[in-house]
C-alpha cells in the first residue's frame, strides 16, 4: 500500500491508493482536515490560505503578495476569517464538479481548503434563466467591465425539506437608466439593444422599423463602442430568447416587450426644430408614426405631449410651448421612464413566474430560505455623477453592516468559549453614512430641499448649499473650502467624499435632474392611454389623480437601502469577495496596482485587522490533538483523557508561553500566526522521523511476507510443473509410437485401395505433396518446372498446375498497364503477320513500337489545317520511289482514322481512303520496302504507293491495324508487282546480297538487293 499526496485546485487531498481497490478519497475528518494546515508547510510557495495567518497582517504588500503566491499556483480562494476572497482565473480550473462538492459534505468550516459555501442542490430552470434577461436589460459594458451590473439585485430562493428549490423573489435597486440616454466615453447602452439588433430575426426587425446597424441610433453612439469583440450579441439573444420563454414569457408578451425595446431606439432618433417663434417641431415624422404603432398611442396626442407642457393653474390646464433645449429633455426623459418601469414590469413578472406554488401547503412553512446578494462594487471613474454617489453610499452603508456583523459573530464566539472580549481597533463608517444619510444635515436631505424648494434651484446652488451646512465635516471637500494647493484637483462644480475605500470626486452637473426625476403630466397622460399591455400596466391612470409629489430618488434609494439592511441583518450571513486580477481577461495575469484598488475599495484590509484584534487561529480540542499529538511522548500514539486535558498536555510540552494561546471551552484560541508556523515546521520535522521509522518496519514486514509468499509460490509451482512435465512426456511418447505404427502400417498397403489401414499414409503422403507444392511454386509464367506427384496425384496435380498457369497469366494481364498492354497487342499482331517470313522481324522484336515517329512541330501547319478535325494516329519519316524512274523522295506517312495520307513538305501528295487499300506487299528479305495497293478504278489514285521506311515492322503493324488490313499483307519472294499507273504495272525484284542496294535495273524494273538474315 502506498500514500499518494495529490495536488488540487483548491489546496492539498490526501489520497490512499489501495493494491486491489480503486483508488479513494480520504474524506470525512480524518481525511479531509489534513488539507488546511498541511498548506502551511508550503506557505513560502503557496502562502497561506487564511489572511489571519499571515504575520505581517498590517501590510498591504504582504495581503497582495500571499494573493500573488496563490493566484500563481492557481489557488483562487483564500479565507479572511468566514469571509471567502475570490480572484478571477479567466479559466476553468475544474473546481465546481461532484467529486469536489462531495469533499466539502459533511466536514467542518476550517477542515477543507477554501472555496465557495455550497448551501443547496441545483436551481431549477426559472431561476437560472432569470439571470441572462436581468442581465441583457440590467447590465451594460463599463470602462472595468463588459457585463457590469447598473442595478442592484437580491434574490431569496426557497428550498423545500429535500433541498430542491421552489421558488424565489427578486428586489431590484436604482437602475442606471441615464445610461439609456448618455454612455460616458468607451462604454455602451444596455445589453438588450445590440442583442435585439444584432441577433433578431430580419421579420422582426423590419416589424418594429429597426435596421441592424446600431451606428443608426443616437441612444447607442454616444460611447462610441456599439462593436465589442469580446462581445458576442447574436449568440447572447438567443440564450435571452429562449430564457424568456422558459420564464413562461407569451408571444404577445415578448412582442409588447421588444416593441417597447424599439420604441427606446426610435425615440433616440427622434429630432426637433425651432419654429419662427423658436418653439420645438417634430421632424423626423418617420419615427413618430413608428412611435406612434409601437407605444399604442396617438401620434397626435404624442406629438404634443413631445413639444408642449401641461401646467395645471388654479384648477385650468394650459399647454406651454417648449424649447428645443426642453423639448430633448422631455424626450429622453420618456425614454428613461419607459426603460425603468419596463425593467420594474419584468422584474415583478419573472417574480410571478419564480413564486411558489405550494404556498397555501402546510409544508411551506418548513421551507429553508437561502438569500443572494449581488450589487454594484464601489466605482471611482474619471466622471463620477449622481450614480456614482448612489452607489458609494450603498457600499458604505453594506461595509458598516459587515464590520458590525464581523464583530458581532467574533464577540459571540468569545463569550461561548469563556474567553474575555478586547476591544477592537477599526475604522468607524458610520460618520460618512451619517454625512450622506443623516436627517435635515445630510446630503441626501439638502439634496431634496434643494428640489423641492421654490426659485431657481440648480446644480451648483445645491453645491453651494452643501458647503454652508457641512464645510467643517472632515470627509466632505470642495473647491472653496479647499486650499491652495487642494484647488488645482478639485473644479468649482465638484465635491469630494472621502470615503472609507478612499476620496471620490462628484460633478454635481445633473444632480437634482437625476433627483428630481420628473416626467411631464401630459407624457404621463400619454403613456397611461397606451394600448400597449406592459406599458397600461407600467404607467397607471392612479398618478394622475394623486396630488402628493413623489418621492425624490436618492429618498427612494435610501429607504430601500435600509430595507436591504434589516433583511440582511435577519440573515446568517457568509461574505464572498471578488477581485479582477486585470482588465484585458488574461489568464495567468496579475496586475497589482488594480488589485490594490480593488483591496482598498472592497475594505479587505479593515476587515482583516478586525478579525486579527484577537486570535489568528482557532480548532476544535479533537482537531488539534488529532493534528499535533505526535509532538508530545505523553499523547502519542494515543490519548485516553478528554480532548481538552490531551490539548494542555501538549501545548505545555511545546512550551506555549500564556500570552499566545487561551483555553476555551470547546476550542484553543493561538494568538499569533508564528506560534502554529512553529508548530506545524517541528511536525513536519516530527512526521520525517515517524516517516522512517513507519517505513523500516514496513519494509521489513512487507519483505518478510512478500519472501514468504514466493517461497510458497515457488515450491507449489515447482510440484505442478514437474507433474506437468511428466505427462507431457509420456502423452508425446505415445502419441510418436501410434504414428510410426500407422505409417509402416500404411506403407505395407500403398498400392491398395484406400482403407482405413491405409487411410493415414495416404493422406500424409498428398498432404506432404501439397506442402511441398506450396513452397515450390512457379515464379512467373515462364518457369515451367512443378514437383513430381505422387501416382494418386497425378490428375488432381495436371489440374493444379493448369490453375496456377491460368492465375499467373490473370494476375499478369491485371498488372499491365493501358500502354503496355496496346503494345503487347501490336507486338502480338507483328508476330502474327511477320514472325517466321520476313528476315528483320527478329530485330524488331526487342524494341518497342512507339505512338509516333514525328512530333507536332515536325509536321507542316498546312498540312494540320488541311486535316481540320482528323487527328493523326501515326505518323513517320519515309522514301517514296517514283513509279516511272524510281527516283527516291523523302515524305511523310500519316495515319488517321480513315486513311493513309503521303505529305511533302505543306502539301498532301496522296491520301489513301482505307476502304481503297487493297492491300500491302513487302519481301521476306531484310530490306524495309513495301508498297501499297489501292483499287485500280479510283481515278483520284495514279498507282500503287513504294514506299521505304526505317521501322517498316512497326509501320506496317500500325497501318494494318489502323486500316483493318492485317489479312492483307502479302509477304513475296523474288518480285511484287505494283500497279504503276493507268494500264502500266511495275515490278520489284528482290534478290539477296551482301549489303543493302535499290537501284533501277536495265530492264526496268527495281533491283533491290538485301543481306539475307540467318534468322528463319
Amino acid at each position: 500500500m502506498a500514500l499518494q499526496v495529490e495536488l488540487i485546485p483548491t489546496g492539498e487531498i490526501i489520497r490512499v491508493v489501495h493494491p486491489h481497490r480503486p483508488c479513494k478519497l480520504a474524506l470525512g475528518s480524518d481525511g479531509v482536515r489534513v488539507t488546511m494546515e498541511s498548506a502551511l508547510t508550503a506557505r513560502d510557495r503557496v502562502g497561506v490560505q487564511d489572511f489571519v495567518l499571515l504575520e505581517n497582517f498590517t501590510s498591504e504588500a504582504a495581503f497582495i503578495e500571499n494573493l500573488r503566491r496563490r493566484f500563481r499556483e492557481n489557488l483562487i480562494y483564500t479565507y479572511i476569517g468566514p469571509v471567502l476572497v475570490s480572484v478571477n482565473p479567466y479559466r476553468d480550473l475544474q473546481i465546481y464538479s461532484r467529486q469536489h462538492m462531495e469533499r466539502y459534505r459533511g466536514v467542518s468550516f476550517y477542515e477543507v481548503p477554501p472555496h465557495l459555501p455550497e448551501r443547496g442542490g441545483a436551481v431549477r430552470d426559472r431561476l437560472l434563466q432569470s439571470n441572462p434577461v436581468l442581465e441583457a436589460f440590467g447590465n451594460a459594458k463599463t470602462l472595468r467591465n463588459d457585463n457590469s451590473s447598473r442595478f442592484g439585485k437580491y434574490m431569496d430562493v426557497q428550498f423545500d425539506f429535500k433541498g430542491a428549490p421552489v421558488g424565489g423573489h427578486i428586489l431590484s435597486y436604482l437602475l442606471e437608466k441615464s445610461r439609456v440616454v448618455h454612455q460616458n466615453h468607451g462604454e455602451r447602452n444596455f445589453h438588450i439593444f445590440y442583442q435585439l439588433l444584432e441577433g433578431g430575426e430580419e421579420e422582426t426587425l423590419r416589424r418594429l422599423g429597426l435596421e441592424r446597424n446600431p451606428q443608426s441610433y443616437l441612444y447607442l453612439v454616444k460611447g462610441q463602442c456599439a462593436k465589442v469583440s469580446s462581445i458576442n450579441d447574436k449568440s447572447d439573444w438567443k440564450v435571452v430568447r429562449k430564457a424568456l420563454t422558459v420564464i413562461d414569457f407569451t408571444e404577445d408578451e415578448v412582442e409588447d416587450l421588444l416593441s417597447i425595446v424599439a420604441s427606446v431606439l426610435h425615440l433616440g432618433n427622434t429630432h426637433f426644430a425651432a419654429d419662427e417663434e423658436s418653439n420645438a417641431q417634430v421632424t423626423t415624422e418617420n419615427q413618430l408614426k413608428y412611435l406612434t404603432r409601437l407605444l399604442g398611442v396617438e401620434g397626435s396626442t404624442l406629438r404634443e405631449a413631445l413639444t408642449h407642457r401641461k401646467i395645471i393653474a388654479k384648477g385650468e390646464e394650459l399647454l406651454s410651448p417648449l424649447n428645443l433645449e426642453q423639448a430633448a429633455y422631455a424626450r429622453d426623459a420618456l425614454a428613461k421612464a419607459v426603460y425603468s418601469r419596463t425593467f420594474t414590469w419584468l422584474v415583478a413578472k419573472i417574480n410571478r413566474s419564480l413564486a411558489s406554488k405550494d404556498a397555501e401547503s402546510p409544508s411551506w412553512r418548513s421551507t429553508t430560505v437561502l438569500g443572494l446578494l449581488d450589487i454594484y462594487g464601489f466605482e471611482v471613474f474619471q466622471h463620477n455623477s449622481f450614480e456614482q454617489f448612489c452607489i458609494n453610499y450603498c457600499n458604505e452603508k453594506l461595509q458598516q453592516l459587515f464590520i458590525e456583523l464581523t464583530l458581532k459573530s467574533e464577540q459571540e464566539e468569545y463569550e461561548a468559549e469563556g474567553i474575555a472580549w478586547e476591544p477592537v481597533q477599526y475604522f468607524n463608517n458610520k460618520i460618512i453614512c451619517d454625512l450622506v444619510e443623516e436627517k435635515f444635515k445630510g446630503i441626501i436631505s439638502i439634496l431634496d430641499e434643494e428640489c423641492l424648494r421654490p426659485g431657481e434651484a440648480t446644480d451648483l446652488t445645491f453645491l453651494e448649499k452643501l458647503e454652508d451646512t457641512i464645510k467643517q465635516h472632515p470627509h466632505f471637500l470642495t473647491h472653496k473650502l479647499a486650499d491652495q494647493r487642494t484647488r488645482k484637483s478639485l473644479d468649482r462644480g465638484e465635491f469630494r467624499l472621502l470615503h472609507y475605500a478612499g476620496e471620490v470626486t462628484y460633478n454635481v452637473t445633473g444632480f437634482l435632474d437625476k433627483n428630481n426625476d420628473l416626467l411631464f403630466r401630459n407624457l404621463k397622460e400619454t403613456m397611461c392611454s397606451s394600448e400597449n399591455p406592459i406599458l397600461g400596466q407600467c404607467f397607471d391612470r392612479s398618478e394622475l389623480s394623486d396630488k402628493k409629489r413623489p418621492e425624490t430618488v436618492a429618498t427612494q434609494f435610501k429607504m430601500s437601502l435600509l430595507e436591504l439592511v434589516e433583511i440582511l441583518k435577519s440573515k446568517e450571513p457568509a461574505y464572498v469577495r471578488c477581485i479582477k486580477p486585470n482588465d484585458s481577461k488574461q489568464p495567468g495575469r496579475f496586475d497589482e496596482v488594480l488589485i490594490r484598488h480593488q483591496v482598498k475599495y472592497l475594505g479587505l484590509m479593515e476587515n482583516l485587522r478586525v478579525r486579527r484584534a484577537g486570535f489568528a487561529y482557532r480548532r476544535k480540542y479533537e482537531a488539534f490533538l488529532q493534528r499535533y499529538k505526535s509532538l508530545c511522548p505523553e499523547t502519542w500514539p494515543t490519548w485516553t483523557g478528554r480532548p481538552q486535558d490531551g490539548v494542555t498536555v501538549l501545548v505545555r510540552h511545546l512550551g506555549y508561553k500564556p500570552e499566545e494561546y487561551k483555553m476555551g471551552r470547546t476550542k484553543i484560541f493561538i494568538r499569533f500566526p508564528k506560534t502554529l508556523f512553529a508548530t506545524e515546521d517541528a511536525l513536519e520535522i516530527r512526521r520525517q522521523s515517524l516517516a522512517t521509522k513507519i517505513q523500516a518496519t514496513w519494509r521489513g514486514f512487507h519483505c518478510r511476507q512478500k519472501f514468504l509468499r514466493v517461497k510458497r509460490s515457488a515450491i507449489c509451482i515447482q510440484s505442478w510443473w514437474r507433474g506437468t512435465l511428466g505427462r507431457r512426456k509420456a502423452a508425446k511418447r505415445k502419441w510418436a509410437a501410434q504414428t510410426i505404427r500407422r505409417l509402416i502400417q500404411g506403407f505395407i498397403l500403398r498400392h491398395a485401395p484406400r482403407c482405413p489401414e491405409n487411410a493415414f499414409f495416404v493422406d500424409h503422403v498428398r498432404t506432404s505433396f501439397l506442402l511441398n507444392l506450396r513452397r515450390q511454386l512457379p515464379r512467373n509464367i515462364l518457369d515451367t518446372s512443378w514437383p513430381t506427384p505422387p501416382p494418386a496425384l497425378r490428375e488432381a496435380s495436371e489440374l493444379l498446375r493448369e490453375l496456377c498457369r491460368k492465375n499467373m497469366v490473370w494476375k499478369y494481364c491485371r498488372s499491365i498497364s493501358p500502354e503496355w498492354k496496346q503494345q503487347l497487342q501490336q507486338k502480338a499482331v507483328a508476330s502474327e503477320i511477320f514472325k517466321g517470313k520476313k528476315d528483320n522481324y527478329p530485330q524488331s522484336v526487342p524494341r518497342l513500337f512507339i505512338s509516333t515517329r514525328l512530333g507536332a512541330d515536325e509536321i507542316n501547319p498546312r498540312v494540320l489545317q488541311a486535316l481540320g478535325s482528323e487527328p493523326i494516329q501515326y505518323a513517320v519519316p519515309v522514301v517514296k520511289y517514283d513509279r516511272k524512274g524510281y527516283k527516291p523522295r523523302s515524305r511523310q506517312l500519316l495515319l488517321t482514322p480513315n486513311a493513309v495520307v503521303i505529305v511533302e513538305d505543306a502539301k498532301v501528295k496522296q491520301r489513301i481512303e482505307y476502304t481503297n487499300l487493297t492491300g500491302i506487299s513487302v519481301s521476306s528479305l531484310s530490306d524495309s520496302l513495301f508498297v501499297l495497293h489501292v483499287q485500280r478504278e479510283d481515278n483520284k489514285q495514279k498507282g500503287d504507293v513504294v514506299l521505304q521506311s526505317d521501322h517498316v515492322i512497326e509501320t506496317l503493324t500500325k497501318t494494318a491495324l489502323s486500316a483493318d488490313r492485317v489479312n492483307n499483307i502479302n509477304i513475296n519472294q523474288g518480285s511484287i508487282t505494283f500497279a504503276g499507273g493507268p494500264g502500266r504495272d511495275g515490278i520489284i525484284d528482290f534478290t539477296p546480297g551482301s549489303e543493302l542496294l535499290i537501284t533501277k535495273a536495265k530492264n526496268g524494273h527495281l533491283a533491290v538487293v538485301a543481306p539475307r538474315l540467318n534468322s528463319r
